[in-house]
């Protein structure tokens, strides 16, 4: 295992004193919810508050291209778990030579990792989907996306010092959160291929157990202490109050790996069984000024927004266009920010409107010349909408 740098010793030590004198160390759950909520609400559309589900107003999303902490969707299945600093334990079992049982303190002991990197829930724009034909879950708008700085120990570092077996060809994550449903209580779950969670970059690690968030200790609401962050993968990959990583031969049996989140027409039992699970985030993009019913002046508007590059490893954001006329004409809107793997652009663009304008339309095309589809077929759980976005303006 290499060991850390000094400065990255400083950090942790810094961040256990933090544990120790209580700034994080236990979680209050209700006190806590209910001061982000008293603090933050008015910046929120909250879905839910037990389990929490909320995301931010969308002019507040694109201000910057890290997403701040308090402007970072929120989606839980189970109420946020309580959680001991100087108790909690990490295990590392199943296809492995030597099981691990990590305190905070020993995993980061581990080399650590900065990555920036967007995530999105399979959810995001399930509310457009509901519009065709009515689907259960949490009604998200556009904003159920966010982009973050995260720091800790890659899950390669950890299986190499547990000792994969051959056999082995899935990784699996458990959280601490207790999740009803069906009459039955379980931790919610997820799962990755082998080779995914082996697939470090320079830049880009295949998978990071984070401790911190924007460089500040990670909340409860966003998974402390640690939460996976899978780059590329749908946000239920990257499962939050990390506790148990299990090694296998096959995919996790948990109900959100082998039940929920997938792709269905119909939701048989055959269907369910047939499908696999969703892993790769789909090129997207969406209009987050003006919003929806904003009433405009004739003459030439800023436009602006996010666009998603598809979780392909190379493959980024080449171009994004905005239609004012139904998509007869498109105009290319400036990206604000550099390509990265992974990593959402924030977009503008300047184009006219006039008293036959009735909507707003934006598309992206990826560094592969694939373009944003027009529309996307219905599932029965609308996951990965990602059809052509309009925001109906006055």
């Amino acid at each position: 295992m290499t060991q850390p740098s000094l400065l990255a010793s400083l950090d942790r030590r810094l961040f256990l004193r933090q544990l120790s004198a209580g700034a994080i160390g236990l979680i209050c759950v209700s006190a806590r919810r209910d001061s982000v909520l008293a603090a933050d609400e008015s910046r929120l559309l909250v879905h839910s508050k037990a389990p929490m589900n909320a995301e931010p107003l969308l002019p507040d999303l694109v201000r910057s291209w890290v997403t701040p902490v308090e402007s970072f969707f929120i989606r839980s299945h189970g109420n946020t778990p309580e959680i001991k600093a100087d108790s909690f334990r990490l295990s590392i079992e199943g296809l492995v030579e030597s099981p691990l049982s990590l305190s905070l303190s020993e995993l980061g002991r581990f080399e650590q990792h900065g990555v920036t990197a967007t995530l999105t829930c399979a959810g995001n724009r399930r509310s457009e989907h509901s519009r065709v034909k009515p689907v259960k879950g949490v009604q998200w708008r556009e904003g159920a996306i966010g982009n973050a700085k995260w720091r800790g120990a890659r899950l390669s570092d950890l299986l190499k010092k547990a000792g994969v077996r051959e056999s082995a060809k899935h990784v699996w994550f458990e959280g601490l959160d207790a999740v009803e449903d069906g009459g039955k209580t379980f931790a919610f779950g997820g799962s990755i291929p082998l080779e995914k969670a082996l697939l470090d970059r320079d830049t880009m690690p295949g998978a990071l157990l984070a401790t911190t968030m924007n460089d500040q200790p990670l909340t409860a609401d966003h998974g402390f202490p640690v939460r996976m962050v899978v780059p590329g993968y749908v946000g239920a990959r990257s499962v939050k109050w990390l506790s148990k990583i299990v090694v296998s031969d096959r995919p996790s049996p948990n109900h959100f790996v082998a039940d929920v989140y997938k792709l269905i027409d119909e939701g048989t039992l055959l269907e369910v069984a047939e499908n696999g699970p969703i892993y790769r985030m789909p090129l997207n993009s969406a209009i987050c000024t003006p919003t929806a019913g904003a009433a405009l002046k004739p003459g030439r508007i800023e436009v602006a927004g996010y666009a998603l590059p598809p979780g392909v490893p190379g493959v980024s954001i080449r171009k994004v266009e905005v239609s004012a006329d139904s998509g007869r004409s498109w105009t290319e809107a400036k990206l604000n920010s550099a390509a990265a793997d992974f990593c959402w652009q924030l977009w503008s663009a300047e184009v006219a409107v006039n008293s036959a304008t009735k909507e707003l339309i934006v598309r992206a095309i990826d560094s592969r010349g694939e373009i944003q589809p027009e529309t996307v077929r219905w599932n029965a759980k609308g996951y990965l909408f990602n059809a052509w976005h309009h925001v109906a303006v006055n």
